[in-house]
């Protein structure tokens, strides 16, 4: 072959991938520039002093690179030396376009200062630069998550330039001239390399390479032992391996394609033989591994995010869903027992635990884990305690090739990280942020958009009207955005977009009840009273004296959401304020991932179907019906104080709450511990709204003990059919 032909032998996307045959020089090349951009990463948070700009195109430029020589348009003729060298010249303009802008930020300053009321000073080079970032950020974003994206992105630019002029009502927006869309875009905080590109660059890549280390060092098999542990004497303990296996990978992943992929090639066999359908067993490891973007301390990006977005602490945002993700994968469980007894599944398997992967791999998960969620709570930065992970992460790996001599393993060597593997964790962490990487720099723009525009507060206005202040149809028509939303975009821009539109508005529907109260009261402050004399409503005569709880309501929803924003802070706790932002941007992040289990586009589960070698369909309305918890923590969020009671408040919902989420699955599954008719589904109805009501300490032990009730019948009548059936 000749070295012309040899440049482009290994297929595109396997340049970064160090297990692929026939490296090449190109290869390489890739191989070096992502290990070297992995470690500016851990740098640049922990020892360089970069302006934010600067890191954030650095960051951008980096990513950009490697998405444009990776990811190829030119299909099959993508490995000809001229597409690889188009490729390369594309990726390096990028990179050089993005260092531009962060080096010229301040000569445009200078330049429009000494020229005011002309608009942005922008040279030709500055126009070119803007142009090509902007330019290969709808392009890149189209190779790396299909159309959805770039399409919005080119309606948010056009909504600003032009197309707001034309709009009706609230969505009618004043146009701007194409040099202040293209200052906006490029320099503004929530622009391209703005706040969303913050996020990435300081946190979300340093956890997938935190990640990538978890992943290469072994910490996996770990995971799968520890399973078998807890699981492997349970009736279908295959499928509580997949439970607790993908809970605890979704720590390493982040990801629940990625998760599904790489614990499903072993869970969904181990599933199959254990006497679990096809269907099921993939359904129950794509539900399971959606829950690794729920479960922290990670969360895949959604808890950088809305730190970011809502100034709420990270260590806050993941202590108040540790009790929920708990729930969600007991909901999982549940299912599965109850599949387990209705299908018989409990064959024999081999569930032997290897004592060698069970202690190497548990050091390099548990001690990494432990340094990076101590240094959190000690109120260190997400990214420095990241860093300092990594760091313990290695060193441990050295302590376990140690420890691994007195654990004897036939079938397992501990992973020392030697320069050859921190260079393949490196490469693996920056490999799976690419498409994150691309599209937080992405929705920038659409970001820039809303907020400049105002179409944000539009958004939420419709929210208003539609749902006429009721939370639950708010709910409903939030969860129909994001599946909507979701059949095309990776849920965390997902949750980014419908965060933006829509969590201001849920915010305050939730917080008006606070509103309410106080109008029921009577509100005698004159400073107070005063603000509602911008309400045209007849109720607002009764402010002084008080009214019923149905008036109070009536004249919470004719006020104007201009006016609405005005009034909630005078009358409502800035915690409490601070708490309802927290409950809408969880509400919203949870029912992002619906899109991973709910059809007809579900990547996790259609990932799951061809490992089990069931219909794809038939896997995702499988794991659909097995994600229900996805559907009912959004629920008890925003009606219960799960988020935000005090300790044993969460502690009371969340225990009958297990019972209420029991007897949902046994209603949907038409099973409990054994076959159920109607007299025990309308048991386990009554029973689960008693359980699930809030704080309602006699109806919740009246609701569980109707449930038990109908768990021992169940069993009992099973016994009876099964003694019947065998004969005397």
């Amino acid at each position: 072959m000749s070295e012309r032909e040899d440049a482009g032998a290994l297929n595109r996307a396997d340049l970064l991938d160090l297990s692929a045959p026939n490296r090449t020089a190109a290869s390489q090349f890739a191989v070096i520039f992502a290990a070297a951009f992995g470690i500016w990463h851990i740098a640049t948070n922990v020892y360089l002093n970069e302006p934010g700009l600067w890191q954030n195109a650095i960051h951008f430029g980096g990513f950009a690179f490697l998405a444009a020589i990776t990811l190829s348009p030119f299909g099959r003729r993508s490995n000809t030396w001229l597409a690889w060298s188009v490729d390369l010249a594309y990726a390096t303009l990028i990179a050089a376009s993005a260092m531009w802008i962060a080096g010229n930020e301040n000569s445009i300053y200078e330049r429009s200062l000494a020229v005011t009321g002309q608009g942005w000073q922008l040279s030709w080079i500055d126009w070119a630069a803007g142009g090509i970032v902007i330019f290969a950020c709808i392009d890149l974003s189209r190779r790396v998550s299909g159309w959805v994206i770039p399409i919005l992105v080119i309606l948010s630019l056009c909504y600003i330039l032009f197309l707001g002029t034309y709009m009706p009502g609230v969505f009618r927006a004043a146009s701007l001239p194409l040099d202040d869309v293209l200052f906006r875009s490029l320099f503004n905080d929530e622009g391209m390399f703005g706040i969303l590109a913050g996020i990435s660059s300081t946190n979300i890549a340093l956890f997938m390479i935190f990640g990538g280390f978890l992943v290469v060092s072994g910490a996996s098999h770990f995971v799968i032992e520890v399973s078998k542990i807890i699981a492997g004497r349970v009736k279908g303990g295959a499928a509580f391996v997949a439970v607790i296996s993908s809970a605890l990978t979704g720590t390493i992943s982040g990801s629940a394609v990625a998760n599904t992929a790489s614990t499903g090639v072993i869970t969904i066999p181990l599933m199959k033989a254990n006497g679990f359908r096809a269907k099921f067993a993939g359904g129950v490891e794509a539900a399971a591994s959606t829950g690794g973007q729920i479960m922290p301390p990670i969360m895949g990006a959604g808890a950088f995010v809305m730190a970011s977005y809502t100034g709420i602490p990270y260590g806050t945002i993941v202590a108040v869903s540790v009790v929920p993700a708990i729930l969600y994968f007991l909901s999982i469980a549940f299912i599965v027992r109850i599949e387990a007894v209705k299908q018989n599944a409990g064959a024999e398997i081999d569930m032997t635990v290897d004592s060698g992967k069970l202690v190497s791999g548990g050091l390099v998960f548990i001690i990494p884990l432990t340094t990076m969620v101590w240094l959190l709570l000690t109120g260190v930065t997400p990214a420095y305690a990241a860093c300092w992970a990594i760091a313990a992460l290695i060193g441990t790996s050295w302590f376990t090739s140690v420890v691994a001599r007195f654990v004897p393993s036939d079938r397992f060597e501990p992973v020392v990280m030697g320069p050859k593997k921190i260079v393949e964790a490196l490469v693996s962490g920056v490999n799976a942020s690419v498409l994150t990487a691309i599209l937080l720099v992405t929705i920038g723009l659409m970001n820039n958009a809303i907020v400049t525009s105002g179409v944000g507060n539009g958004f939420s206005l419709m929210i208003v009207q539609w749902s006429q202040g009721s939370l639950v149809i708010a709910l409903a028509l939030i969860a129909i955005a994001s599946l909507v939303l979701g059949m095309g975009l990776p849920v965390t821009a997902a949750y980014i977009i419908i965060a933006i539109l829509t969590a201001p508005a849920l915010a305050g529907i939730m917080a008006d009840t606070i509103v309410v109260e106080q109008l029921v009261q009577g509100i005698t402050d004159p400073a107070k009273s005063a603000l509602f004399f911008l309400v045209d409503h007849p109720n607002v005569a009764k402010i002084a004296q008080g009214m019923t709880k149905p008036e109070a309501w009536d004249l919470v929803a004719s006020i104007p959401f201009e006016v609405a924003v005005t009034i909630r802070p005078a009358l409502v706790d800035p915690t409490q304020t601070m708490s309802f932002l927290l409950i809408a941007h969880l509400i919203i992040y949870w029912l992002s991932q619906d899109s991973n289990v709910t059809p007809p586009v579900c990547l996790a589960a259609f990932t799951a179907a061809g490992i089990a070698g069931s219909r794809p369909m038939a896997t995702g309305f499988e794991s659909w019906k097995i994600a229900k918890g996805l559907y009912i923590m959004p629920l008890l969020f925003a009606y219960t104080p799960l988020i935000s009671g005090d300790f044993g408040e969460v502690m009371h919902i969340a225990v009958f709450s297990l019972f209420g989420i029991y007897a949902t699955n046994a209603v949907i599954q038409w099973y409990s511990e054994g076959p159920v008719g109607i007299l025990e589904i309308c048991a386990l109805v009554g029973g689960a709204t008693l359980a699930f009501w809030p704080l309602m300490l006699p109806a919740n032990l009246a609701g569980a003990a109707l449930i038990v009730l109908v768990v021992v019948w169940t069993r009992i009548k099973l016994a009876k059919q099964t003694a019947q059936s065998e004969g005397p």
